[in-house]
């Protein structure tokens, strides 16, 4: 079961990543004249994924990719592995909740707000 959470949380790992590094992606590629950033699908899956992270935590709804590795590792005992001990560190936090609930938000919003200033085009 170990090896299926340490899998759950490289997909959760992937997930932020593509949320966070697709925003920077964006604004730089606007700047840098990058036209994929630009492409309708690429930013309706970036503004569908962060919108889902806000409204989870808005409802307060646990993230089901958190709630499946914590219960995948229920039970286990023992040290954490290199991927536990290090993806864990990266995207796990011990803030409270609204504080995630006020961070996703805004940050929809921000992505949000990058569709008026760098706008999805088709590519010609």
């Amino acid at each position: 079961m170990n090896a299926l959470a340490n899998a759950v949380l490289v997909v959760h790992t992937l997930v932020v990543l593509f949320i966070v590094g697709g925003f920077t992606a964006i604004w730089i590629g606007a700047a840098c004249g990058w036209q994929w950033v630009r492409e309708p699908r690429f930013r309706f899956t970036h503004l569908c994924a962060i919108g889902i992270v806000a409204l989870l935590a808005v409802l307060d709804i646990p993230c089901p990719l958190t709630t499946l590795e914590d219960w995948l590792r229920h039970g286990t005992t023992g040290s954490q592995g290199f991927i536990e001990h290090w993806l864990a560190r990266l995207i796990y936090y011990d803030f409270p909740a609204w504080v995630f609930t006020l961070a996703y938000t805004l940050f929809a919003l921000l992505v949000l707000l990058s569709w008026r200033f760098v706008p999805p085009r088709k590519r010609h």
